[in-house]
């Protein structure tokens, strides 16, 4: 058993399976998951788990070297997108409307599903390379 760190077995095994480009996407109750794309749910009632603690968690295990958000989080959202920019000081974040947001998890290799019940608490993150 690990000691510290991100404990479920299954985000593990998609963090040490990722390579350079590939996409992890985290995403709140609503968010469409495409089908055909690998779904790990966590979401237990409302708001459990938070966004904020799974990205902090999975953040922590994976090499992030961009990540993607919705541009309608910034006005509907503001905070969802401070968590965002607060936990990935320093790797470029892009915007991109919902729709193509959406269109775009087509090419995520798994998406983890939270508990967050507020509007477009959703990112991609773009794993990167730790050499």
């Amino acid at each position: 058993m690990k000691n510290r760190g991100l404990l479920n077995a299954d985000i593990i095994r998609e963090i040490a399976a990722a390579g350079h480009t590939q996409m992890i996407a985290i995403g709140d109750a609503g968010l469409p998951i495409p089908c055909g794309v690998r779904r790990i749910d966590l979401s237990v009632v409302q708001g459990v788990p938070a966004f904020a603690d799974v990205l902090g968690a999975v953040c922590n295990e994976l090499v992030v070297e961009a990540y993607t958000y919705a541009e309608e989080a910034g006005p509907e959202n503001p905070e969802v997108v401070k968590v965002m920019t607060e936990m990935m000081p320093g790797i470029p974040g892009r915007t991109v409307a919902h729709e193509d947001f959406k269109i775009l998890l087509q090419r995520a290799n798994v998406v983890i599903r939270t508990g967050e019940c507020s509007p477009y608490a959703n990112v991609i993150l773009t794993a990167g390379v730790n050499f």
